[in-house]
């Protein structure tokens, strides 16, 4: 891998989580975890529906997400992330402790 190809698989990586919510989406959803709509909405104060909904589109429409479907009355949707979507937690989990590390800076 070359410089200018890794930096490209950062941009397109980057592009499939960028957005303020999708991280914390898909912290909600890991460890095999299958919420309904409104417990997304509870689990995430200050995220509006249509926000919620985008989102969860644009991770359904790039593979992270599955969205379930049971025909039912009143209609019940599920979420939960695929494999391809569950197998980011590692890399998530690593940033997390890189962070974590983070010395502390002078004032």
């Amino acid at each position: 891998m070359t410089p200018s190809s890794a930096a490209k698989g950062v941009e397109a990586a980057l592009r499939l989580i960028e957005g303020r919510w999708k991280l914390v989406i898909l912290f909600h959803l890991f460890g095999g975890h299958v919420l309904r709509f409104s417990d997304l909405e509870r689990a995430i104060p200050g995220i509006s529906q249509k926000m919620l909904i985008q989102q969860l589109r644009q991770m359904e429409a790039d593979g992270m997400v599955r969205r379930i479907v049971h025909h039912q009355v009143p209609p019940k949707v599920e979420y939960c992330l695929t494999d391809w979507g569950q197998s980011l937690c590692p890399a998530l989990d690593s940033l997390l402790k890189w962070t974590a590390r983070k010395p502390a800076t002078a004032s």
